[in-house]
């Protein structure tokens, strides 16, 4: 091998090391390498080299930049050579169907990575291998791939996208043929083929070749008009979007949303929305926010407030930076600005995706003994309160979009109506052409509903509070610790399994008894006969949902993706039961309890979440 490296007194890392050289063609991420073994720094090539990227269900995310560590041209070659071996085994019409890749708009100069970049790589490598390949010639919003993979019935999606996560970061996230996202077995099944097929194979450098290939298309037009066709079902009231006064000021904080939210407009008949100027093109470096998540509220949202208030709009829309999840602000009569989380924006839209299919349904009811709607398990139970007034089904899934996708498909294809799937983190799936959380649809319909609303001289505040007092109060109580040692995570959820004596749950937490106990990491749960859960479980995280006496359900687990330890806590009240006051005070003494008993900050030196 020419240009030999020196050794870095590590054997193990110096083959990690020399193997990557030998496999790896991008100059700037090899030239990276030989700097660092030079220059002797071998904490740095140990956490480029310590351990690969894990492939999960979420597919991969971590930092741009050279090593098996993180995200760059080598480990998408050999993520896709893995995933393209696994598609070959489980599809024997795979050069028929074929794939779709998308991408956003991420780049990393340093190490010549970028989101476009490696969507052109992915294709390459499955070109070679006779793929057909629609990849799009632009960033599109991720919410276009899983369309595209069950509007074309393709045997699978790659979205090359970090969403929301800090610039330096990229993703790779993975569809299935039935539009959802991966769930297990197929996430090993793809990691154990990844690591099959680590040595570049012959064409899958050349980008060139396979962008001549007649198995390269490029979907864009196309898609992008059947997407906007199929989002207007869910336009049921054309004539009030055409004349509504409504002002709203949309921003896709640097990221792709800009043009596909202004489309979704448009395709209602919505007046645009006003686009801030600083945001509303895609910008890698993201520079006017220091996190580009608008779930992290006022912080991201302060220069559409600014425009807001300059052009007298009422209502502020933000996407995060792939366009799959949406925030809501409204201008309250004080001059504040309310900003709606992700449970009470998932309420509204929920109460408005029923109320639009009574009124396409007439007089005809019967059918509401099939019609759904799903939400996360740590997120607010709102809809089973709706569903058990109105008589739709309410169920719940496991945390992401991943698992609501895949029983959304095992739902229609019964022959059930699945009208609605949220989850807390702003992520609200409106329409079942995607199977997946969708922020320009979810915005448009948004735009539709405060349209509505707006000819009844009634605010979306108002209207929430309209579906709490008819349906009962939920209010909600959601944070987390910092907590970046594995072994006190494992105490801390180890201590509540074996609270009063080996296998014992507490029964209560400082005067707040407890009903039920469902763990998703054993399996328990104490509401079945068998006391076996229902919800797969897994063993590689923690969590434990708590319910209370009072109407409480609070739910502890670890984040698979950052070093947290989350809780979300609701109480669920009777309707008719709207003493705010008195309810949020009975709330934040129950997670004040919860904090001190069950997480018991101090002793395990926990890091509280910034600003809470």
């Amino acid at each position: 091998m020419e240009n030999e490296p020196g050794s870095t007194g590590d054997p193990g890392l110096d083959r990690a090391v020399g193997q990557w050289l030998q496999f790896d063609q991008n100059t700037k991420t090899a030239a990276c390498v030989r700097e660092m073994v030079k220059n002797g720094a071998v904490g740095e090539l140990k956490k480029c080299f310590g351990a690969r990227m894990e492939f999960g269900t979420a597919g991969l995310r971590a930092a741009m930049g050279p090593g098996v560590s993180r995200m760059n041209d080598l480990t998408i070659i050999q993520t896709t050579q893995g995933f393209c071996q696994y598609l070959e085994q489980c599809f024997t019409d795979l050069k028929e169907r074929g794939v779709v890749i998308g991408f956003d708009a991420r780049e990393h100069t340093a190490s010549g990575g970028s989101s476009k970049r490696f969507a052109s790589l992915a294709a390459a490598v499955l070109i070679s291998r006779g793929v057909p390949v629609h990849l799009f010639s632009v960033f599109t919003p991720t919410p276009y791939v899983p369309f595209t993979v069950s509007h074309l019935g393709l045997c699978a999606g790659i979205m090359v996208t970090a969403s929301h996560n800090p610039k330096q970061d990229n993703g790779y996230k993975v569809y299935w043929e039935n539009g959802a996202q991966i769930i297990p077995p197929h996430d090993k099944g793809i990691a154990a083929a990844i690591e099959e097929n680590l040595e570049p194979w012959p064409e899958s450098w050349d980008t060139n070749t396979a962008s001549k290939s007649p198995l390269l298309k490029d979907p864009y037009q196309d898609i992008h008009r059947e997407y906007l066709q199929s989002i207007q079902q869910h336009c049921f009231h054309r004539e009030v979007n055409k004349c509504s006064e409504v002002k709203i000021v949309h921003t896709s904080v640097h990221g792709v949303g800009h043009v596909f939210v202004q489309a979704a407009f448009k395709a209602f008949d919505l007046r645009p929305p006003y686009a801030v100027k600083e945001q509303k093109d895609p910008d890698p470096e993201f520079p006017t926010v220091e996190y580009p998540n608008p779930e992290e509220g006022a912080g991201v949202l302060n220069l559409s407030f600014a425009l807001a208030d300059r052009e007298g709009a009422t209502m502020v829309f933000a996407n995060d930076p792939d366009a799959d999840r949406l925030a809501v602000a409204e201008k309250q009569p004080s001059g504040e600005w309310r900003v709606f989380s992700g449970n009470e924006l998932g309420a509204l839209l929920g109460w408005w995706s029923f109320q639009c299919w009574k009124q396409q349904q007439g007089e005809d009811k019967a059918s509401v003994k099939d019609v759904y709607m799903l939400a996360s398990t740590v997120s607010s139970k709102i809809l089973r309160a709706i569903g058990l007034k109105e008589g739709f089904h309410f169920e719940e899934t496991l945390t992401g979009f991943k698992w609501m996708g895949n029983r959304a498909k095992q739902l229609l294809d019964q022959g059930k109506t699945v009208l609605f799937a949220f989850e807390e983190a702003i992520g609200y799936m409106c329409s079942p052409a995607v199977l997946d959380k969708d922020g320009v649809s979810a915005a448009a319909i948004t735009g539709e509903l405060v349209s509505y609303l707006a000819t009844k001289n009634t605010s979306l505040s108002q209207q929430l509070k309209a579906v709490y007092d008819e349906y009962g109060y939920h209010i909600t109580k959601n944070s987390y610790f910092i907590c970046h040692d594995q072994n006190t995570i494992k105490q801390l959820f180890e201590r509540l399994r074996n609270y009063e004596g080996e296998k014992s749950y507490p029964k209560e937490c400082q005067g707040f008894t407890i009903t039920a106990v469902r763990d998703l990491t054993t399996g328990y749960d104490s509401n079945q006969p068998d006391n076996k859960a229902i919800l797969p479980t897994s063993k590689s995280s923690q969590m434990i949902t708590f319910t209370f006496a009072n109407g409480g359900v609070a739910t502890m687990r670890t984040s698979g993706t950052e070093p947290k330890i989350k809780y979300y806590t609701e109480l669920c009240a009777a309707p008719g039961n709207s003493d705010l006051n008195q309810l949020n005070t009975e709330l934040n003494n129950l997670v004040d309890a919860i904090v001190e008993n069950f997480f018991q900050p101090k002793k395990n030196n926990l890091t509280p979440r910034p600003d809470s």
